[in-house]
């Protein structure tokens, strides 16, 4: 399986995957499944670095976490990311998010992103080795 995301539907929210050789690759693909609901990923410049801690010793509930820290630095800070990279040790995440600040006419924003939920929540290591990371955001 390569590196990869992709959205899935869900009644009125969306879903969201993330595939990777490691969970921190899981999760990074979620990341950019994340900003492709809100715009196009190539229209984000990865110009101003952002970086994001979190810290819980459940796989899941870490994801969660980690996308609602991403949303809420998304919202605060009024930016887009199209980078991440992310090192997962011990139930702590370490990330950094690179992007830059909306530009309405050329991001051109479909949704806004309120936040991640535990519907259809699942972080887990597939048969061939490679991660799996998911979850349904309320948009």
């Amino acid at each position: 399986m390569s590196i990869r995301w992709e959205h899935f539907s869900h009644e009125a929210d969306m879903g969201l995957r993330g595939y990777g050789q490691t969970m921190a690759q899981a999760f990074e693909q979620v990341a950019l499944a994340l900003t492709a609901t809100v715009t196009e990923l190539d229209r984000v410049a990865p110009q101003q670095r952002v970086d994001i801690d979190c810290e819980c010793a459940d796989p899941e509930l870490l994801l969660v976490d980690w996308l609602n820290a991403l949303i809420y630095e998304m919202a605060t800070r009024k930016l887009l990311f199209s980078r991440f990279e992310i090192t997962i040790e011990g139930g702590r995440l370490d990330a950094s998010a690179w992007g830059e600040m909306v530009n309405r006419s050329r991001h051109r924003p479909a949704v806004e992103v309120k936040g991640a939920t535990y519907t259809a929540l699942q972080v887990a290591q597939q048969e061939n080795g490679d991660w799996l990371a998911q979850c349904i955001i309320d948009v």
